[in-house]
């Protein structure tokens, strides 16, 4: 019987579908398993080989689980909401609801393809209103919520409103974006609108005032991942900074949190370090710094406020209040000029340029310490989200400072006895402070910290600046908060509408609001986003429903919001919703939500890590304190599987000609390298009739081919054939690995792979390419080797004349061996990931059952259960074969018996004066008397000895005998 993968594996992927083999409830019996990928965006363009790697490495393990006994959830959904989609309804004027729909009918054909064990009956969509009314609902809870510094957690905004209708700010610790202080009867005095105002402070999601990357041909707001040198990712479009009324959640509050979460989760140390510094705690002090001749004053924040005795000039951030307001008339056409530069570069542009760059406001301030006037210059290496915005410049002691120093001329003054700043900036992290204040100077205040330690200096100035009312000791952050507006269609809706322009919750009860129709999908001409367009788009606060436009009346009926929710929003919490799709009644069922926990294994890519994965977090923390999540943290281990790269091909053009000529004969004429569509290349080999029927242009095109040994040419002008004859010779393409892109035409559709080789072979082949974390480059030169593997593993069951082999016979001890051999190391490599090595191993066992003539049922058994997760088609087809009822996915995964393992026999390396001659065959259990004596009077021996006095015998234990004679 042939090996028949495509009868094979459509007949077992249409049983799973009718036994619900991949259905999943919770079973109080089971320990639990959550398996979970970061789910896609369906693309226009569908699945490449490139996008399933993370999906086999998880499904391989989900079936690994599943066979230890283990109650496997495995879903798949789609992040459906997305500006793709949009773009293509403003090109084409096709609603993104039908483009979303015909892209994931696509994905979901490829992946049923690939035989993935997900539970579809869990599947969500983010575009689906029974799945965004938990969206909605979410952030209805943060607008109602404040966040408690003091209980560290999330509490509802009414517990604030009520304090401060008693005792006003007193006492209390909240986050907030400013701090605000009234008494009890100033709040009691204050209008709703200004009550309001002033709660917007608190609120863990508000409104807010904040420096946005807007892209005004795209007419929204993007987020710094979208934004490339400049430009929008999608379009390539002119990016500016901005300052934006936008709806923002307060992920800074949960700051602490999210640095100390990661100590108990099971993350790579190198994500783990990535989010640390990028909520980058730091313990310093806030410090007042007066201006020059004016009555305004501002604060710095500094990690460092011993070194206040060096500051020599400060810097604001561009996008600061403080610009406008300290920029003096005669600067103040070039700080405009220069504002206007920095507004086209994003702050992750800014931070990771290196170059110098600024201009002076023509203001100075007085340095509290030492009384001195310093120079307040802009410039972007300061952001306005960390810190202040201002920072107090210590060029002696900061490169950046430094640089901007030299750059611009400006003091250098060192605070380290025999630190030398001539030619850069010195790490003052220890030794003995000086100039502080420097020798012949009158002090200005009554510190000194000459002669302390950097620590003693550090403790020293904290003190004073509490004890003097220079400021105030603080943590600070570089987390920021998210931006969570967006002026975009395709989107989750905002629960929102507008009374005396101040935003006000839809009743929960009314859940979800639905996205409407508009007539376009482009901003409005007045410059609203595109639900401006919504003639039915206002709330009916009486009767709680969406109305006409021509209804409202700001007493009754109200504008709704017209911005929607970014990407984020509907994967910050969706592996809740996998739970419980269904649920009707809530996020997710409390005693569903207690028996699945959060994810134990989540498997998605690197890049991820200051996104998706702090605004998950924070979701999930906030709903913890809500008592909706069970777990505080959402995702217990993170795998980060690698990018498959594309292998591109070449051919090489013969300038002003039609004429390709092969890669080794190419030196021999002008050419120019063009890349070609890599499914029309085997083995770089190209297909020189699929080339010419690829594209117009090549229709006539001629080829100088390579001989059989790739030495000269011949010249083909084939249809025809008159000149050269396309046998002679070969077409080899040059080849590259770079990013899988449809304009590098090296997209191979993994639809192909699985006709041509079956899906088995493809999930195997991307296993074998290399570890699961590592990027690497797509090559179906090697696929070939995989398809052999599970054929001649298919011929231990069926010889070439369809005979069955399998007996009952009991295996044998060396047929034993081979299989626990396997069994180990399979299950060690998936517990590591290490798939790749997996593939090997069973390589190397069917070729040793090939070699012993194993047919034995025993062996053969245990081997599909090991080999079934990662080719689960053909293994259930030969688990049937051997008349196990039921699926393979229920077996249970065998245990690697030791004794099977223990060697009978060990080979000995045989040397004379440390040079191996020849080995021997020992008793594994033998003697080092014995063994000395065998190799003494083994024939071989004597060559070796003959004519020389032995000195020693060194015999290492199962391993070599060194005889040292002389």
């Amino acid at each position: 019987m042939e090996y028949n993968f495509r009868e094979i594996e459509k007949k077992w992927q249409k049983r799973w579908v009718e036994n619900k083999t991949y259905q999943v409830t919770e079973d109080e019996t089971k320990k639990k398993f959550y398996v979970l990928n970061m789910f896609p965006y369906p693309s226009g363009a569908g699945l490449h080989v490139g996008h399933p790697l993370g999906y086999i490495a998880s499904d391989i393990y989900a079936r690994y689980k599943r066979l230890q006994g283990f109650n496997v959830l495995n879903p798949m959904g789609y992040d459906a909401y997305g500006l793709p989609a949009e773009q293509y309804a403003i090109q084409t004027g096709q609603h993104p609801a039908i483009t979303t729909v015909n892209n994931i009918n696509r994905y979901r054909e490829q992946l049923d393809k690939i035989g993935f064990s997900f539970d579809w009956n869990r599947e969500i969509r983010t575009c689906e209103p029974e799945y965004y009314h938990w969206t909605q609902w979410v952030f209805l809870k943060m607008f109602n919520s404040y966040y408690c510094n003091d209980e560290k957690q999330a509490r509802p905004i009414q517990e604030l409103i009520e304090a401060f209708s008693q005792t006003g700010t007193e006492g209390m610790n909240v986050a907030c974006g400013e701090e605000l202080s009234f008494t009890a009867a100033e709040w009691n005095a204050k209008s709703e609108k200004e009550q309001q105002e002033i709660l917007m402070n608190y609120r863990i999601a508000y409104l807010g005032e904040t420096m946005v990357n807007w892209c005004p041909q795209l007419g929204t707001v993007l987020a710094n991942d979208e934004v490339i040198d400049g430009v929008s990712e999608r379009g390539g479009f002119p990016v500016i900074q901005k300052k934006m009324r936008q709806w923002c959640l307060r992920v800074s509050a949960y700051a602490q949190r999210l640095l100390d979460g990661l100590d108990t989760i099971d993350w790579t140390e190198s994500l783990k370090e990535t989010q640390k510094n990028w909520i980058g705690r730091s313990e310093g002090a806030e410090i007042q710094f007066k201006v020059k001749d004016s009555d305004l004053e501002f604060t710095i924040f500094t990690t460092r406020a011993d070194t206040m005795f060096g500051v020599t000039f400060m810097v604001l951030a561009p996008e600061s209040e403080l610009v406008q307001q300290l920029t003096t008339d005669t600067q103040k056409d070039e700080v405009n000029a220069y504002l206007e530069r920095t507004k086209k570069r994003t702050e992750r542009e800014r931070i990771a340029d290196r170059s110098v760059t600024g201009v002076f406001s023509g203001s100075y301030a007085i340095n509290p310490f030492t009384g001195e006037a310093v120079p307040i210059w802009i410039s972007d290496y300061v952001l306005a989200g960390y810190g202040t915005g201002a920072i107090m410049a210590v060029p002696a002691h900061d490169s950046r400072d430094y640089a901007f120093a030299k750059h611009f001329g400006l003091e250098i003054r060192p605070l380290v006895e025999g630190c030398d700043v001539s030619e850069e900036s010195f790490d003052a992290k220890e030794g003995i402070v000086c100039n502080s204040p420097r020798e012949g100077v009158t002090p200005y205040c009554d510190l000194s910290l000459n002669g302390l330690t950097i620590k003693e200096a550090i403790a020293a100035t904290k003190k004073y600046v509490k004890e003097h009312n220079l400021g105030r000791v603080k943590v600070n952050f570089r987390l920021r908060d998210a931006i969570f507006s967006r002026q975009r269609y395709w989107g989750e809706p905002f629960p929102v509408y507008y009374k005396d322009n101040m935003p006000y919750m839809i009743d929960e009860s009314a859940l979800p609001l639905e996205l409407p129709e508009v007539a376009k999908f482009l901003p409005t001409e007045t410059g609203e986003p595109p639900l401006g367009h919504a003639t039915k788009w206002a709330w009916d606060t009486v009767n709680k429903c969406v109305v006409e436009n021509k209804k409202i009346d700001n007493i009754t009926v109200f504008p709704l919001e017209l911005n929607t929710m970014p990407g984020f929003a509907g994967s910050s919490a969706y592996y809740l919703r996998y739970m419980d799709p269904h649920n009707n009644q809530a996020l997710v069922d409390k005693k569903v939500d207690e028996y699945w926990h959060n994810v134990d294994l989540y498997v998605g890519g690197t890049e991820h890590a200051t996104g998706h994965l702090i605004y998950s977090r924070f979701w999930n923390k906030f709903l913890y304190d809500l008592g909706i999540s069970a777990a505080e943290e959402p995702f217990q281990k993170l795998v980060n599987q690698g990018m498959i790269q594309g292998r591109s091909n070449f051919v090489y053009r013969i300038k002003d000609t039609n004429t390709f000529v092969s890669l080794n004969l190419k030196e021999q004429y002008d050419t120019t390298p063009l890349h070609v569509d890599v499914n029309i290349v085997s083995n770089d080999v190209l297909d020189l009739e699929a080339f010419k029927a690829w594209r117009p242009e090549y229709e006539t095109a001629e080829f100088i081919l390579e001989s059989p040994e790739g030495t000269e040419g011949n010249l083909s002008k084939a249809p025809e054939g008159t000149e050269g004859n396309l046998s002679k010779g070969k077409y080899i393409c040059g080849w590259a690995v770079e990013k899988m892109s449809k304009s590098m035409f090296n997209v191979v559709n993994p639809d192909m792979i699985v006709d041509k080789y079956g899906a088995d072979t493809l999930r195997m082949y991307e296993m074998f390419l290399g570890p699961v974390e590592q990027s690497k480059p797509w090559d179906t030169n090697g696929i070939d080797g995989v398809h052999r593997f599970i054929k001649k593993f298919w011929s231990l069951f069926y010889d070439r004349n369809d005979n069955y082999l399998v007996t009952d016979e009991p295996a044998t001890k060396e047929e034993l061996k081979s299989l626990h051999k396997l069994i180990k190391k399979v299950t060690g490599d998936i517990e590591q990931f290490s798939y790749n090595t997996s593939i090997s191993a069973f390589m190397i066992c069917v070729n040793e059952l090939f070699g012993m003539k194993c047919s034995k049922k025993e062996i053969l058994n245990q081997f599909i259960i090991v080999l079934a997760p990662f080719a689960p088609h053909v293994c259930e087809e030969l688990w049937e074969t051997l008349g196990n009822a039921g699926s393979v996915c229920d077996a249970k995964w065998p245990v690697c018996n030791e004794e099977y393992l223990v060697e009978d026999t060990v080979n000995y390396t045989i040397s004379f004066n440390g040079k191996a001659r020849f080995n021997m065959e020992f008793p594994a259990d033998a003697a080092s008397d014995a063994i000395q004596t065998a190799v003494l009077t083994d024939e071989r021996s004597e060559k070796w000895i003959e004519g020389k006095t032995i000195v020693k015998v060194i015999v290492v234990p199962k391993k070599i005998v060194n005889i040292v004679v002389k």
